[in-house]
């Protein structure tokens, strides 16, 4: 079949994205023998003109749309991002009549409301590597692709569940269709490299497990720093660990820096790191691999707080690792988050003195966490008449502690200044 792939992002939140997720994708429906377009909305400078010519060129048979967010998590003035992507989504209807498919880590938090409020055809929660190939061969066939693991229909209430790929060796990491972005503003550009999935660290608030699982799926190190190896070749010198924790489990991590060290190149890398566990041979081993940034979301200084978020750490642990990381000469950028469950004026305080007191090269403080369906957090929501039952959350809907605003913001703001 002719595909179009459709990178939905016009966002530039934290940094210049590639899409990575939609591009591993990509290769596997190539390898599956089907023909694929791509299309990245980020630099279109108008959207429906952009899916309008892309259609024309490949005529596609079914279209893939990748949602990346839905919101910017800004609880004083949220931002919902999904409107561009119903854009592309009728402009798709307008030029085409073929089906079209939604997938994505947004997507994937809200399946069932994100299908209705995109009035696409069907959606892939999950790892889309190999369920989406397989929708193709019952599409093709003129088959209903429902009963694939991970697939969605629209006005279906039944089936559903996670795509997950168990064997990521078999899954590509790279598609063709990613190299342009070799030339696009090299200060700016990160490549991502993902080598596992899932996360069983079970944080209130987060929806990685919604969007991955909690079980751990890693790829070898090997057949990751053989990519990178191929990447770097071609001109690629900085690369970007989207693990959502890179040092969980700490052997892969570990592999992961002998293998990039043994390859003798310029390169430089950054990461996720959670702050526990981080000991001195694992920095060590990051800073003669090449790792120049770990980004560390240690979100408290309040040891309450954290226990309330489910958080694997004190911060004791905080601090030592961000010695450590200071002490090879790795750039440390913190996150805080705050104002959930037990928060106080107090905790604040603590937590915005504990921030400065860690001396940091970067540090980024959001007020209000964003509530996703299926956490621990929303069920505290719910209790505390925060949201209503059943409430899909796809517009965004945030936890702030009663009694803190509008403090908390002034707060933070003198902290930043």
């Amino acid at each position: 079949m002719r595909v179009l792939l459709i990178s939905a992002n016009t966002e530039r939140l934290n940094m210049v994205t590639i899409p990575l997720g939609l591009g591993l994708v990509a290769a596997a429906v190539r390898r599956a023998g089907h023909e694929v377009a791509f299309l990245d909305l980020l630099d279109a400078p108008d959207l429906g003109s952009a899916v309008r010519e892309a259609i024309g060129r490949s005529r596609p048979e079914a279209i893939g749309i990748s949602i990346r967010n839905i919101d910017d998590q800004n609880c004083q003035n949220p931002r919902f991002l999904l409107g561009r992507a119903r854009e592309a989504a009728a402009a798709c209807r307008a030029h085409s009549r073929a089906p079209i498919v939604l997938g994505g880590a947004g997507y994937s938090i809200f399946p069932r409301a994100a299908l209705a409020w995109l009035g696409a055809d069907f959606g892939i929660r999950g790892d889309g590597e190999e369920a989406f190939p397989a929708l193709l061969d019952r599409l093709g066939a003129g088959l209903d692709p429902r009963g694939i693991e991970g697939v969605y229909a629209a006005g279906d209430p039944g089936g559903g569940g996670r795509a997950a790929v168990a064997d990521l060796d078999r899954m590509p990491l790279w598609d063709e269709a990613l190299d342009a972005y070799a030339d696009r503003g090299a200060d700016e550009i990160w490549v991502p490299v993902q080598t596992r999935r899932g996360c069983p660290n079970d944080c209130s608030y987060c929806s990685t497990a919604q969007i991955q699982g909690r079980a751990l799926r890693l790829r070898s190190p090997r057949r990751a720093v053989e990519t990178i190896a191929a990447l770097a070749r071609r001109g690629f010198r900085k690369f970007y660990f989207v693990d959502n924790n890179f040092n969980v489990p700490l052997a892969q991590a570990m592999a992961l820096c002998e293998g990039l060290r043994g390859l003798s190149m310029d390169l430089a890398w950054r990461c996720i790191l959670y702050p526990n566990p981080v000991d001195a041979p694992l920095v060590r081993a990051m800073a003669a691999a090449g790792c120049v940034e770990a980004s560390v979301g240690f979100e408290s200084g309040a040891e309450s707080v954290l226990r309330g978020m489910n958080k694997h750490f004190t911060p004791d642990e905080v601090r030592r690792s961000m010695d450590l990381l200071a002490a090879h000469g790795i750039r440390r950028m913190g996150f805080l988050l705050l104002g959930g469950p037990g928060e106080t004026r107090e905790t604040v305080t603590r937590s915005l003195a504990f921030a400065r007191s860690l001396n940091l090269d970067g540090l980024r403080v959001t007020v209000g966490i964003r509530i996703y369906p299926g956490t621990p957090l929303a069920l505290r929501a719910v209790r505390d008449g925060l949201i209503r039952p059943g409430d899909d959350l796809l517009e965004p809907r945030f936890y702030l502690a009663p009694g803190l605003e509008p403090w908390i913001h002034e707060a933070v703001a003198g902290a930043a200044g």
